[in-house]
């Protein structure tokens, strides 16, 4: 796949990204291979079923979840998005906007759709820090392991 070709599918898949609903989640065909792989730091899971469970998932445990891409690198079939994943929690404070840092490296097929898709983000510090409880914990041990 050309590069140029590349930047059309990647700057496709940024907006749906971006869009992202429960709605739209019907359309992942649209930018996933059928045995496309996918994997975070807490799923690695093949096939569009069960990549649509992870981002329904999402859904159902976080009040309006968004993704806002703020770079994109695009080489030949490759393609690496830094994003901000925007929240809030539904079971401790609602009022406070969440937002956790990352990336994702995406492999591209001939067709423009996503063969690949790997996430990479700091769980322990963008999420567990923030949680009530276990929050305290971990900013106690990461003082402890700096110590």
């Amino acid at each position: 796949m050309h590069t140029e070709d590349s930047r059309a599918a990647v700057t496709g898949i940024t907006r749906w990204f971006e869009s992202l609903a429960p709605g739209s989640l019907a359309q992942l065909a649209t930018f996933y291979t059928p045995d496309a792989r996918f994997k975070d730091p807490f799923n690695e899971v093949q096939g569009i079923p069960a990549i649509t469970r992870i981002f329904e998932h999402m859904f159902v445990a976080l009040n309006e979840p968004r993704f806002v891409v703020t770079q994109q690198i695009v080489d030949g079939a490759q393609a690496f998005l830094v994003w901000e994943f925007r929240f809030r929690f539904k079971r401790f404070d609602t009022v406070t906007e969440q937002v956790i840092r990352g990336g994702s490296h995406l492999t591209l097929a001939e067709d423009g759709r996503i063969r690949e898709h790997r996430d990479y983000w700091d769980a322990a510090e963008e999420l567990y820090q923030k949680l009530p409880g276990l929050g305290a914990l971990m900013r106690w041990l990461k003082r402890r392991a700096n110590s």
